[in-house]
């Protein structure tokens, strides 16, 4: 009998818990979907259901009149915006409301993650901003432009190879596989100073260790909804989301790196040059003006918060965290915009040959030689990567934390009270949705460069296309990344036609193994030496 009273009352305590956790968007008439007790509107994620991206599709598409859109990730309250103008005020004008990201690191036992630029928060982000954007600008990319066709160079001598070796005349390879390589190479040779060769050394011990630090399974996934929920238990168990291998393996290289360069006084402009000149308050930003009208559609603009002159000393921890960074967001990121381009090239061929004209074309205006320049001003190219960005962004949703009330008005037009979200609260802005919706976009799943045309790209709201973010917070990478992709579609497409083989995934269907954006089964390609 006891047991019963017992378990009787830690049912009514807990419905009782769950009915007021799950009762404040009711209350003013925020849409959302019924939730699961504890784990909110998160059931489907955690038990691999959909993919982040259809989760999005889901709660965006089910309301389509609504403002915002309520979410319950397990017990607490999140939004998600739709209306654009709410959107301009969180990003733009009442930026430093909601200035932050949410955390997934913990100083002590993830210092060099918690320190990157992304991790900062307030004050601390301004400053590291100010620091780094110097780094970023044309001119600094256009040096790192060499670094870029070497790797190039070496992945299409290793392909010609392998269909020389195959005795056919084409050889079949998986693209996620082959841009991870690529960017591997770039990152290691522009941030590092280092050079690779993955496509030969497949089991090289920086790619190795970089594709383990990108990865995100299951098992990683579950921690950072750790993180975020119990960072208390987390923080007491001093779990860390990366092995203390990798961890050693970045700090030895950057410090070793850095100790070498002082101590034989070698210059080379890539990121750790960068990142040394701005330890000693050297990196400032060149006369050259930030928002060059060649740099690409996509390019986000600096804003006046990256533009101020700061005295700052860095410590090398906090040098450390910046390389890392410089090295995640190059090494899976940016593959995976590249190996969605290469497959909608794969299966548009007539794009991918209005593309190589193009690239005809500018070989023989240059003398079978390209730079930044030139690159920077094939317009066709420019077309092509903006497409695959707003197809395949490289972030499905920017996120917010809101550091104090804040009222966003009204949910819908039957709403009878303003929202006010607190202090704390997190938000999201569903970039994959925008970039989809056919209220924006027509026929949205298409693949069609001329979106981007001269005729047709001032027909685009910026607010419904931001590959790179948007706001003071926007992508401090956005040339580097749109430059590495460019130079490698050029270079591959230079030298061999892309179409479809037996195991080319058709219709594209998302992998639920790992939080990455990749294709179920692979991204694979029939490659042809061209004529």
């Amino acid at each position: 009998m006891l047991f019963i009273i017992w378990t009787v009352a830690l049912i009514a305590a807990l419905t009782l818990y769950f009915r007021q956790k799950y009762s404040k968007f009711s209350k003013y008439g925020v849409k959302h979907f019924r939730p699961v007790p504890f784990l909110g509107n998160m059931a489907r994620i955690i038990f691999r259901m959909d993919h982040f991206t259809k989760d999005f599709e889901r709660l965006y598409n089910e309301f389509p009149n609504e403002r915002f859109i309520g979410k319950y990730e397990f017990v607490k309250p999140s939004l998600l915006i739709k209306d654009l103008e709410l959107v301009k005020k969180i990003t733009v004008k009442d930026f430093e409301y909601f200035l932050d990201h949410r955390s997934f690191f913990d100083e002590n036992t993830d210092p060099f993650f918690f320190r990157n630029l992304v991790a900062l928060k307030g004050q601390e982000w301004k400053d590291m901003r100010s620091t780094l954007s110097p780094a970023f600008t044309s001119s600094k990319i256009r040096l790192m432009l060499p670094f870029m066709t070497e790797v190039g160079d070496q992945m299409v001598m290793t392909l010609k190879n392998k269909i020389q070796e195959n005795g056919v005349s084409y050889v079949d390879i998986e693209g996620k596989d082959l841009t991870t390589r690529y960017a591997n190479d770039v990152i290691a040779s522009c941030a590092f100073g280092l050079k690779v060769n993955s496509h030969v050394e497949q089991d090289n011990e920086f790619y190795r260790m970089g594709k383990e630090a990108t990865t995100f399974t299951f098992r990683q996934i579950l921690k950072l909804i750790g993180f975020v929920f119990l960072p208390k238990v987390m923080a007491l168990l001093k779990v860390s989301l990366f092995s203390e291998r990798i961890k050693k393996f970045f700090y030895s290289i950057v410090m070793n790196t850095m100790r070498d360069r002082e101590e034989r006084n070698i210059v080379r402009p890539d990121m750790i040059h960068l990142l040394m000149e701005a330890k000693k308050g050297q990196l400032v930003h060149d006369d050259q003006p930030m928002g060059d009208s060649h740099a690409g559609f996509a390019t986000v603009e600096e804003s006046s918060v990256g533009k101020k002159q700061i005295s700052r000393v860095w410590s090398d921890s906090d040098l450390i965290a910046q390389a890392i960074l410089f090295f995640m967001a190059g090494f899976e990121t940016i593959a995976s915009a590249m190996s969605f381009g290469l497959n909608e090239l794969t299966l548009n061929p007539e794009v991918q040959e209005k593309l190589v004209q193009e690239i005809r074309e500018n070989e023989i205006k240059n003398g079978g030689k390209f730079d930044y320049n030139s690159i920077q001003k094939m317009t066709y190219m420019d077309m092509v990567v903006s497409e695959i960005l707003r197809l395949w962004p490289p972030a499905i949703a920017l996120d917010r934390v809101c550091l104090n009330d804040y009222n966003l008005g009204k949910a819908n037009d039957k709403a009878e009270y303003d929202y006010i979200i607190r202090k704390g609260e997190i938000l999201a802005i569903p970039v994959w949705s925008f970039h989809r919706d056919p209220q924006y976009f027509s026929d949205p799943l298409k693949f069609d460069p001329e979106r981007f045309s001269e005729e047709n790209k001032h027909k685009i709201n910026p607010l419904t296309y931001m590959p790179f973010g948007v706001g003071p917070r926007n992508c401090i990478g956005s040339r580097f990344a749109l430059c590495e992709v460019k130079v490698m579609l050029y270079q591959l497409l230079q030298h061999f036609e892309l179409s479809p083989c037996e195991k080319t995934s058709i219709p594209v269907v998302l992998s639920m193994e790992s939080v990455n954006m990749a294709i179920k089964g692979g991204q694979w390609m029939r490659l042809k030496i061209r004529k």
